[in-house]
């Protein structure tokens, strides 16, 4: 494909402006990691942190920033680029247009155990050994992959694809263009138990799980209903591999929550809120619109919207980087300390 082709299909989604080296358009044949690209291939710069790579890429052409001086040193080499105010956003598009994911051919395999009562919408695919089991409704354009099992009364909506080996339990409702990955358990019991002097006593899970639209669901990400009500994740919200949810929780629009983050029962989390990798949220806090949890913080309380906090217990971040910058002269204070006390009488 012509360097120009790909330009003309991905500016308008993205506002970017093409300006190429006078006759050069090259033939792109694929999508490479500026560091790793061949002749023949597409990349992007994005920040300063991987400016450098515009002298020694291998790259035909780049996606670069609107940097005159990154700009002229491609030209200078010879590559072909194009500006773009969101460089890594023209190269995900740019990704798009080289590679679609797997999707089967609508049609039910011949394994594939389907209750009377569901209702199959048009151009669904069902593959090897999924189960439906009675009351599930499922939109049209579904796609399940092998091994899936749908327990009573589920709902998933138009073009949600779910994948191989993943498990939506009883009356959980999915929206429409959703993606639930390999292994995700979506609905299952909350972790729910009154103590009680002959020891623990299950408390029954009655409510159940709402996922609304165009939510991404990592692999072996779960997500528990709780005793009464709902957990809900909002729409457009992206949960990462290994992530947990707990019973309860209500989760907003347009969240996002990296590896291993795990939410305990009845947290609130509001919209457009980032928890980085391994965050932990403790029991009912809330977490207020547009507020970030960077890796590893332990949030026993609420949070403002808009704020950013670090480490365990979680700090306003500004506040953890002073403590951080006392924490490393603890030894040589440690050592002033001893030394007044011995001057002392």
């Amino acid at each position: 494909m012509k360097f120009s082709t790909i330009a003309d299909k991905i500016q308008t989604a993205v506002a970017s402006s093409l300006i190429a080296n006078p006759g050069h358009d090259p033939e792109i044949a694929g999508v490479m990691a500026v560091d790793q690209a061949s002749a023949g291939a597409l990349s992007y710069i994005e920040g300063d942190k991987f400016a450098s790579f515009v002298a020694t890429t291998q790259a035909s052409a780049l996606i670069l920033p609107q940097n005159p001086t990154l700009q002229a040193q491609a030209t200078e080499r010879g590559i072909a680029w194009l500006s773009s105010p969101d460089p890594r956003l023209a190269f995900a598009r740019a990704i798009a247009l080289f590679y679609t994911p797997y999707q089967p051919a609508p049609g039910i395999h011949s394994t594939a155990v389907i209750d009377p009562s569901a209702t199959v919408g048009d151009g669904v695919s069902l593959g090897a050994n999924v189960v439906i089991q009675a009351g599930v409704s499922l939109g049209n354009g579904v796609c399940i992959h092998p091994n899936v099992v749908l327990y009573p009364g589920v709902r998933v909506g138009d073009r949600t694809v779910l994948h191989a080996n993943c498990v939506i339990h009883e009356r959980t409702q999915i929206g429409s263009d959703c993606a639930i990955h390999s292994g995700a358990v979506v609905g299952a019991e909350g972790f729910g138990f009154v103590p009680t002097s002959q020891g623990w006593e299950k408390m029954e899970q009655s409510g159940y799980v709402v996922v609304e639209d165009g939510v991404r669901v990592g692999s072996n990400t779960t997500i528990d209903r709780p005793a009464v009500g709902t957990t809900r994740i909002g729409r457009g919200t992206k949960l990462d591999n290994l992530v947990h949810i707990a019973h309860g929780c209500q989760v907003g629009e347009g969240v996002v929550m990296a590896g291993q983050v795990g939410l305990a029962g009845g947290v609130t989390i509001g919209n457009r809120v980032i928890l980085a990798g391994q965050v932990g949220i403790a029991n009912q806090a809330v977490i207020g619109d547009g507020a970030i949890a960077t890796a590893k913080a332990g949030i026993h309380g609420d949070v403002a919207p808009g704020e950013i906090v670090t480490g365990m217990p979680a700090l306003p971040h500004k506040v953890f980087l002073k403590a951080s910058a006392v924490y490393r002269r603890l030894p040589e204070m440690y050592k002033t300390l001893q030394r007044l006390q011995r001057q002392l009488p």
